[in-house]
């Protein structure tokens, strides 16, 4: 009993230390057909060259950022996600546009490798749809369901008050949209 009431106090007493700072952020989405650096610096190299036409979107929200002991953090935020992604075939002349609108609720665990400076962090995200019937074509009526859930991976670096992080997103459910 002792025992478990000395962990019971040194967990509440962790948690009740934790450092909480909150930061509105605004991102730039660069969608890409997987996480290599190959097609990361292809699609950053078509953003440039076509001017960030269909190829970019942003989000924007709120975040908190829990520290935790041992270098741990834990990072919920929301924020309202848009995008558009155009697609040519020039041997057929065929455009496919696709515009999503969601809400996405990540909640990632990370680890300061280097003091606040450098991070890394892991976790699941749930998507919520916002795109109505037919605002993209048939890409909405094709969808499974409203809510999809994926994970996110990334790395960040606070440089005085400006938080500077990349991340990949990946589908964990089948609707990939």
């Amino acid at each position: 009993m002792k025992k478990s009431l000395i962990t019971a106090i040194v967990c509440i007493s962790a948690v009740a230390s934790a450092q909480v700072a909150f930061s509105a952020k605004a991102n730039l989405l660069f969608p890409t057909n997987d996480g290599t650096w190959k097609s990361i610096r292809q699609t950053a190299t078509n953003a440039y060259s076509e001017g960030g036409k269909n190829s970019a979107g942003f989000n924007v929200g709120l975040s908190a950022k829990v520290n935790l002991p041992f270098s741990l953090f834990l990072m919920p935020e929301v924020y309202y996600t848009s995008f558009k992604n155009e697609y040519r075939d020039s041997a057929t002349n065929t455009e496919l546009t696709a515009h999503s609108d969601r809400i996405d609720v990540p909640v990632l665990v990370g680890y300061n490798v280097w003091g606040d400076t450098i991070g890394a962090f892991i976790g699941p995200v749930g998507s919520f749809n916002l795109s109505k019937n037919g605002q993209f074509n048939d890409f909405k009526e094709n969808a499974k369901s409203e809510f999809t859930v994926g994970m996110q991976v990334g790395a960040q670096a606070q440089l005085g008050k400006f938080l500077a992080n990349a991340r990949y997103e990946g589908a964990l459910s089948k609707d990939q949209r």
